[in-house]
C-alpha cells in the first residue's frame, strides 16, 4: 500500500496491517472517501451520514462523517458575516481597483477600508499594510525582501529551529544565494533564549525572524525582548504572527517589530489572502514584479473579495478577542488536565503558561499519532498531527524533535486546536473518545505489550516535568 492511496472497504477488511499504512502517511480523508463509496456499509438517518458498525482492524467501530472540528490551527470556517460581506464583490461590484471608473474606484475604496481596519487591529498605519495571497507569501517576502535589500551591509540571518517551513525553506533558499543562517535551538518548551539570541548576532547580521507563536505546540515567544535586542544591534526583526494575529493582543509599536506576517483563514476569514506589515522606513525588495498594485511593492490585481473578507474577519475577531481568549483558555486547561490525569504515558508538548489559548499538543507513548488521527476521524473528531502544510510527511515533526522528543515519542503526537464554535460538551466528548482511541490502539501495540510484560520502560514517565509542562512560565 502506498501513501495517499485510496483504499477500498474490502481491502481494509483483508488487511489487518492497514493501520501501519496509515501511520506511514496514508491520507485519512481518502480513506473516509473510500468508505462513502461502499454503499453496503452506509446508513443515512436524519441527514447524517453514518457508517454501520463494522469489524475493522480487530475491533468494532461506528464511523460518523459529522462531529467535532478541533483543527482550527490548520484553518477555520468562514464566518457567515464574512461571507456575506464578500459576496457582492464576486458578481456585482467586481471592478478592478486600478481602474479609474466608478466600478473600479468602488473596489479600491473597500480595499482601503479593509487596510484601515487591519492596521487599527495592530496599531499600525494604513500605509504599512501590504496585502498578499497568503501568510506563506508574506513570510517569503519579509525574509527574502529584507535580506536581499540589506545584502550590501551583511549576509547573516538568525531564525529558530521551530519556525514554519515558509520561513525555514526561505532561509535555505537564501543560503544558496550566499547568505549564512543561524538556526537557534529552543529549550524543551520551545522557547528561544534571549541571551543565546544576542550572542548569535554578528557585525554582518541583517535580519532575524522568530515566530510569535508556534503553529504546532502553541509556545509564545518573548518577541518584545527579542525585537529590542535586535534593534539595539541594528538588526531588522520579522515575526510570523499567523497563528497569533487577532487571537493575542498584538501592537506592533509595543513589540518593536519591523515586519510581521498574518493570514485571514486562521481567524474565520477566507483562504488565499494575508498581509505583511512593513514598518515605515524599512526597505525590502519586491517578491513579485509586474504592475503598480500595493503602492508598487506587490504586483497582481488585488483579491478584492478576499481582502474585504479579511477586513471583516479581523474586525469581528478583534472585537471578540478578549472574551474568546478567556473562554478558550479555560476549555484548553480543563481538557489538558483531563488528558494528563485520565490517560497514562502522555506528555504535554510546549509551555503550560506561555501558550496560545486554543492549543493542545500531546504525545502518547507506544502508539502512532497517525493511528490516533484515523480513529478519531472515524469517531467524528477532527484532530491533526501538527502543521497542515507537512501532515503528509513520513518524518516526525521538526518542532517536536527540536524540543528534545525522541523519534518514537514525536511520532505519537496529536494536536487539538479549539475555535470560537468549540463548546465544553464537544471538548469533553473529544477527550472521552481520545481516551478510548488510545486504549484501543495500545491494545494492539506490540510495544505496549512489551511494556506490560516489563520488558521495556516508559520514556515519558521518566520525566515528570515533561509530563506536566510546568516550566517555561511567563
Amino acid at each position: 500500500m502506498l501513501a495517499g492511496e485510496v483504499f477500498s472497504h474490502e481491502s481494509l477488511l483483508r488487511c489487518r496491517d492497514c493501520l501501519s499504512a496509515c501511520m506511514q502517511g496514508a491520507n485519512v480523508a481518502a480513506l473516509l472517501r473510500s468508505f462513502k463509496k461502499s454503499s453496503d456499509v452506509l446508513d443515512i438517518e436524519q441527514d447524517e451520514l453514518r457508517i454501520k458498525p463494522i469489524k475493522l482492524l480487530g475491533f468494532n467501530l461506528e464511523v460518523t462523517m459529522q462531529g467535532v472540528y478541533l483543527d482550527n490551527a490548520a484553518t477555520t470556517r468562514v464566518r457567515p458575516e464574512v461571507f456575506e460581506a464578500m459576496k457582492p464583490y464576486f458578481c456585482e461590484q467586481y471592478g478592478n481597483p486600478s481602474s479609474i471608473y466608478d466600478l473600479g474606484q468602488d473596489a479600491a475604496d473597500v480595499v482601503s477600508e479593509a487596510r484601515e481596519i487591519i492596521a487599527d487591529t495592530i496599531g499600525a498605519k494604513d500605509a504599512e499594510i501590504y496585502f498578499t495571497a497568503s501568510g506563506s507569501e508574506a513570510d517569503n517576502w519579509a525574509v527574502k525582501g529584507a535580506a536581499r535589500a540589506a545584502a550590501g551591509k551583511g549576509r547573516h540571518i538568525i531564525t529558530s529551529a521551530i519556525e514554519h517551513h515558509a520561513v525555514l525553506h526561505t532561509c535555505q533558499a537564501l543560503e544558496k544565494e550566499g547568505f549564512e543562517v543561524t538556526y537557534l535551538p529552543v529549550d524543551e518548551f520551545g522557547l528561544v533564549d534571549p541571551v543565546a539570541f544576542e550572542k548569535a548576532i554578528r557585525p554582518d547580521t541583517v535580519l532575524a525572524s522568530i515566530m510569535y507563536a508556534n503553529n504546532e505546540i502553541g509556545t509564545i515567544q518573548p518577541i518584545a525582548e527579542l525585537a529590542r535586542i535586535a534593534r539595539e544591534h541594528g538588526v531588522l526583526f520579522h515575526t510570523d504572527a499567523v497563528q497569533a494575529y487577532c487571537h493575542e493582543d498584538i501592537r506592533v509599536k509595543d513589540l518593536g517589530v519591523d515586519l510581521m506576517s498574518a493570514s485571514a483563514h486562521k481567524l474565520y476569514g477566507p483562504k488565499g489572502v494575508g498581509f505583511l506589515y512593513v514598518r515605515k522606513g524599512v526597505k525590502i525588495e519586491n517578491l513579485i514584479d509586474g504592475g503598480q498594485q500595493e503602492r508598487g511593492k506587490r504586483a497582481a490585481t488585488e483579491n478584492v473579495p478576499g481582502i474585504v473578507g479579511f477586513g471583516k474577519a479581523a474586525q469581528l475577531a478583534w472585537e471578540e478577542r478578549a472574551s474568546e481568549h478567556e473562554r478558550q483558555e479555560a476549555l484548553r486547561d480543563r481538557a489538558i488536565e483531563r488528558i494528563l490525569n485520565e490517560i497514562p504515558h502522555v506528555r504535554l508538548n510546549g509551555s503550560a503558561e506561555r501558550r496560545l489559548a486554543n492549543n493542545i499538543n500531546v504525545s502518547f507513548e507506544f502508539i502512532e499519532g497517525e493511528g490516533i488521527i484515523l480513529q478519531m476521524a472515524m469517531r467524528g473528531v477532527c484532530v491533526s498531527s501538527g502543521s497542515a502544510c507537512t501532515s503528509g510527511s513520513l518524518d516526525p515533526s521538526h518542532v517536536l524533535l527540536a524540543i528534545g522528543l525522541p523519534h518514537e515519542i514525536a511520532h505519537g503526537s496529536v494536536r487539538m486546536t479549539l475555535g470560537r464554535e468549540t463548546t465544553s460538551e464537544q471538548l469533553d466528548d473529544a477527550v472521552d473518545k481520545l481516551a478510548k482511541t488510545v486504549e484501543t490502539l495500545r491494545s494492539m501495540s506490540p510495544l505496549y505489550a512489551d511494556y506490560e510484560r516489563g520488558e521495556i520502560g516508559s520514556i515519558i514517565d521518566r520525566d515528570e516535568d515533561a509530563v506536566i509542562g510546568r516550566a517555561g512560565a511567563a
